[in-house]
């Protein structure tokens, strides 16, 4: 088992690794000076050589590939020179010497994400920490209405197989599976916030936290989180209840269970004793990756909403190219969906050993 965790550790790392030279690379090449982007539409050819030099841009590709892994790495490596870019007192970063020599300094640290272009020198990791939660609740709401709802149909739907039920929750299923949510987020913003506001009292718009017209501050504002959690819902929703269906289908037509049924127990019964555990295997893999999957998918949800969350800051970053708002926030999705897909692996494998020896 221990063997089986190593593995998947170190190939969480490569694959992390992979993502990080792709994001570099990537933004890399793009047209633009990321110079140019931070001094704005000012014309200071001195100020922009400072900036270059600040951020290391006058540097050749492949040493500010170096730089930037310098940063992310837990444990870096900087100059005592203070010409040096790497030099340690002239980033903002808080950090425990490890041990120095005439020219370095080896330190441990968070990994520094770097500073907003726009935002006045705001780190990256304080913006992901403001918005990542909001995010992170709006994707667990999600989640819980697609187990929640789906297995409960999905169950009603293998019981049932081949009846009007079992088509009408097909049919669902698919149109569910094909909506693009962004479309499926103004139709709902503009049919239960507009049309139907005076029945449902919801807001076409708005965050968890809204700000007090008193001037009292922040409240939680809950009600806004039921159409955009409905709405993320909606494509995780459809594949539960496919999933859960063939599944338990197949479950049911195993040995153990007619023998159960010889036994003299009723549905209910080998459905909760026997065939439920098992037909839940397939749904909770494939959940662990719609999770991680709608962090980066609540981006569109996020912005038509306007819900102060991850997505939302993705798309503000873009419209005003801060790089390193962008990579950063790809980074962390990057490493929940990586991180999470390790937990259900370890799991997975703990609940069925012969994972272990495939």
């Amino acid at each position: 088992m221990l063997h089986y965790i190593l593995h998947k550790f170190l190939y969480g790392i490569m694959t992390l690794f992979g993502v990080v030279t792709v994001i570099f690379i990537l933004f890399a090449v793009l047209p633009g000076d990321p110079a140019q982007m931070i001094q704005g539409q000012r014309e200071d050819p001195k100020q922009l050589a400072n900036i270059k030099a600040k951020y290391g841009f006058d540097k050749p590709i492949s040493t500010q590939y170096f730089y930037y892994l310098n940063d992310l790495s837990p444990i870096s490596i900087h100059s005592n020179s203070p010409t040096d870019f790497t030099y340690l007192e002239g980033h903002k970063y808080k950090f425990t010497t490890l041990f120095s020599t005439a020219n370095k300094t080896v330190v441990l640290k968070f990994p520094y994400l770097r500073d907003s272009f726009q935002k006045n020198g705001k780190t990256v990791a304080s913006i992901i920490k403001e918005t990542l939660p909001n995010t992170a609740i709006l994707a667990i709401a999600s989640i819980s209405i697609a187990l929640l709802i789906g297995i409960f149909f999905g169950i009603l739907s293998a019981l049932y197989k081949d009846s009007w039920f079992d088509s009408i929750i097909s049919v669902i299923s698919t149109f569910g599976m094909s909506i693009p949510s962004f479309f499926s987020a103004i139709l709902f913003a503009w049919f239960f916030g507009f049309v139907l506001h005076k029945f449902t009292h919801l807001n076409m718009t708005g965050s968890l936290y809204e700000v007090d017209d008193f001037g009292n501050g922040q409240f939680l504002q809950w009600k806004n989180l039921i159409l955009p959690a409905i709405v993320l819902g909606i494509r995780p929703l459809a594949v539960v209840i496919q999933l859960m269906r063939n599944s338990l289908l197949e479950v049911l037509h195993q040995d153990y269970i007619r023998t159960a049924k010889a036994k003299g127990l009723n549905q209910y019964q080998i459905i909760k004793k026997h065939a439920l555990k098992n037909a839940l295997n397939p749904v909770i893999t494939a959940i662990s990756g719609w999770f991680a999957s709608l962090l980066a998918g609540a981006v569109f949800v996020e912005y038509i909403f306007n819900w102060n969350g991850l997505g939302k800051e993705i798309v503000n970053a873009l419209n005003t190219s801060d790089l390193p708002v962008i990579m950063g926030s790809v980074l962390v999705i990057a490493s929940m969906f990586i991180i999470i897909n390790i937990i259900v692996d370890i799991v997975y494998s703990w609940l069925d050993p012969r994972i272990r020896l495939s």
